[in-house]
């Protein structure tokens, strides 16, 4: 079992920084690739980015590729988020998400039904 908490959300204005955190309890969160999905008011849930077990590899969508960068520190259980040049339609909550390592065979999904464990979510607002 796995659970995860993320922090950091806000609100900021067009063009800010923000990085969100996503801790995790337990002993094995080097097993597990991590996630961060967002949904915003009306809209289905979307894929933000993803990374691999050991930090290797990552995937990104088109829509935040460059702008947004995840990371994680396997030592302190946590994943990060760092996001740049945000924009209004960055405004969602952010939910990161935990999958097993050996199901994806090491590498990374975009494909939220591959996840195992979800946060509560973090509210992120960009004003323009």
């Amino acid at each position: 079992q796995v659970q995860l908490v993320e922090s950091g959300g806000g609100l900021v204005q067009a063009g800010d920084s923000l990085r969100l955190s996503c801790a995790a309890s337990g002993r094995t969160f080097s097993s597990y690739a991590m996630g961060w999905f967002r949904q915003a008011p009306g809209k289905e849930r979307e894929f933000v980015a993803a990374i691999s077990w050991s930090g290797g590899i990552t995937t990104y969508a088109d829509s935040v590729k460059g702008r947004f960068t995840i990371s994680r520190d396997n030592a302190k259980n946590t994943v990060y988020l760092q996001m740049n040049s945000l924009k209004s339609e960055d405004t969602a909550v952010y939910y990161c998400a935990a999958a097993q390592a050996h199901t994806l065979m090491g590498l990374t999904t975009t494909r939220g039904s591959k996840y195992d464990y979800w946060g509560q979510g973090t509210q992120v607002t960009v004003s323009s």
